[in-house]
């Protein structure tokens, strides 16, 4: 049984040490599916008009909206769909891509120095064409 402090329960200690820039993310990510922030602001952006009749709009729910309108990437439910179609057929891992969606880096050497595990799974130039895909997406989106 996990102990429990002010409210929250506490995760025992981990034997093995987390690392991102490795994708050793631990067994609660193991097979999570990683959203864009643009995705999750879609999502909560649907429920908010029910939650809203249901006087269910909670702090945490009302704080991760705010968020996520603040920092999403891409505005258009079309754009975001051609950047998941974008990332979709790269080698790169589902945390990776989401990271790159939400980075929105302009130069592939940033991406790799923001996301190490990128390493060589894919082509500085590819990286590259990949990057600048993105950029022209968020830049004319509708």
């Amino acid at each position: 049984m996990m102990p429990i402090t002010k409210n929250r329960l506490v995760r025992p200690q981990a034997e093995e040490s987390l690392d991102a820039a490795k994708l050793d993310l631990g067994a609660d990510f193991q097979d999570a599916e990683c959203l864009l922030i643009s995705e999750v602001k879609v999502l909560l952006e649907a429920q908010y008009d029910t939650k809203k009749e249901e006087k269910s709009l909670d702090e945490t729910y009302t704080k991760t909206l705010e968020y996520v309108q603040q920092f999403s990437r891409y505005t258009n439910r079309d754009t975001i769909k051609e950047v998941r179609a974008l990332l979709k057929p790269t080698e790169l891992e589902p945390f990776e891509c989401a990271q790159l969606g939400n980075l929105c880096c302009s130069e592939f050497d940033e991406a790799k120095t923001l996301i190490p595990s990128i390493g060589n799974k894919i082509s500085d130039d590819d990286l590259d064409s990949l990057l600048k895909q993105m950029d022209s997406l968020k830049k004319y989106q509708g």
